[in-house]
């Protein structure tokens, strides 16, 4: 696709991750709308996302209480993909009664997450989330114990701040043991006044500018996850029409609670510009901006079906530079 063209689609591009032997599709598919009650749903999902060049699929022991990997592992076993495709897995996120961020939980999340998927070896592990009142030690160890058993390849740390990921790696350094090698934090064109949820980080705006600084200068990959602000950057969300979102449900309430802010109308007023001059659409626009940031930068997305995936990946076909941010 061209850059002022929406009529066709533009092939995937991949990217490369330290430790993990495959490429990795710049788009990477959330499977949070994975459902074991809507199967084939699920399946055409999957299917279309892979169709159009998603080898890699984002999950975490969180997710439907399990229900969302044991989806993705059916459909990983029946179309017999385990070979072609990254999985990225996620674990030790904290529960109502305590944060769970130990060398018993994480290996514990690890052996379900396994279980549920039917597969022995998760590509890519991410710690969901950091828990900073605890040394970082304990927890490379046990990462690097997973992964000399072989259930996990590479690791790294979902919302974690860069400085924690150093102080993991200059650990690991001392020690010879196997470093972090990626993070996901929040990371969009919208900036978030408040994160939606306990225990996250975003290296969005000037906030994150010391952060992005430290991942362009270690070259360190980075999955940034509501890579379109939660559904901000679609366009549905106006000044003159916050009204009619009184009556939403909760993931609406997010967008509206984190989002909504004059910075980032402002913001998306210049994506609709350019997207009116490309002939795209602003979530086109919001996504190939992220994508053209120094750094290396691969995009989580949430999609409900294989067109909508279809769309952000023409996104990665623009070309010109776009200055979206001031």
């Amino acid at each position: 696709m061209s850059a002022t063209s929406g009529s066709t689609v533009s092939p995937m591009q991949y990217g490369q991750v330290p430790g993990v032997d495959k490429p990795v599709s710049r788009l990477v598919l959330g499977t949070m709308m994975l459902a074991s009650d809507r199967l084939q749903e699920s399946f055409d999902l999957l299917d279309g996302a892979y169709a159009l060049g998603c080898n890699t699929f984002d999950t975490a022991h969180i997710y439907s209480g399990g229900d969302c990997e044991r989806v993705f592992g059916r459909w990983i076993a029946e179309r017999g993909l385990r070979d072609k495709v990254v999985i990225i897995g996620k674990g030790a996120h904290p529960n109502a009664d305590r944060n769970r961020v130990t060398p018993f939980d994480i290996a514990a999340d690890v052996h379900d997450s396994l279980a549920r998927m039917k597969v022995d070896c998760i590509d890519l592990y991410l710690l969901h989330r950091d828990d900073l009142t605890l040394p970082v030690g304990p927890m490379v160890e046990a990462l690097n114990e997973l992964q000399r058993a072989g259930h996990i390849g590479a690791f790294g740390g979902s919302n974690w701040t860069a400085a924690r990921i150093a102080e993991a790696n200059a650990y690991a350094a001392g020690r010879g043991l196997t470093p972090m090698v990626a993070s996901s934090p929040n990371y969009s064109l919208a900036v978030p006044r408040e994160l939606p949820w306990p225990g996250c980080v975003s290296v969005s705006g000037d906030a994150g500018e010391a952060d992005r600084q430290w991942y362009q200068q270690h070259k360190m990959p980075l999955f940034c996850w509501s890579s379109l602000g939660g559904g901000f950057l679609t366009g549905r969300y106006r000044r003159d029409n916050l009204e009619s979102f009184a009556e939403a449900g909760y993931f609406e309430k997010l967008v509206l609670r984190c989002y909504c802010t004059d910075e980032n109308f402002d913001r998306l007023d210049r994506a609709e510009a350019a997207a009116r001059r490309l002939g795209l659409t602003i979530p086109q626009i919001a996504m190939a901006w992220l994508m053209q940031q120094p750094e290396h930068v691969f995009a989580l997305v949430g999609c409900r079906t294989a067109e909508e995936f279809g769309e952000n990946v023409a996104a990665l076909a623009v070309t010109e530079k776009l200055d979206l941010q001031a």
